[in-house]
């Protein structure tokens, strides 16, 4: 482990855990083969993860649509 690097702990897991279920959700997707590797380009380029890029997309996309 480098200079700052901890171990993670039992109970950072359990809090992580908790967070998890208490404030997410979690989507599954199905993408045509070889097209994961190119979302995840896509997301490594902008410095985001996969993750990161598709629900920032998303939220772009519902920012659109007229309220009401």
């Amino acid at each position: 482990m480098g200079v700052n690097e901890m171990a993670y702990t039992q109970a950072q897991n359990k809090a992580t855990q908790k967070y998890q279920k208490t404030h997410l959700e979690q989507l599954s997707i199905r993408v045509p083969k070889g097209k994961r590797a190119e979302y995840k380009a896509l997301a490594d380029a902008r410095g985001v993860s996969l993750a990161g890029l598709i629900t920032s997309l998303l939220d772009a996309e519902l920012k659109k649509e007229p309220e009401g």
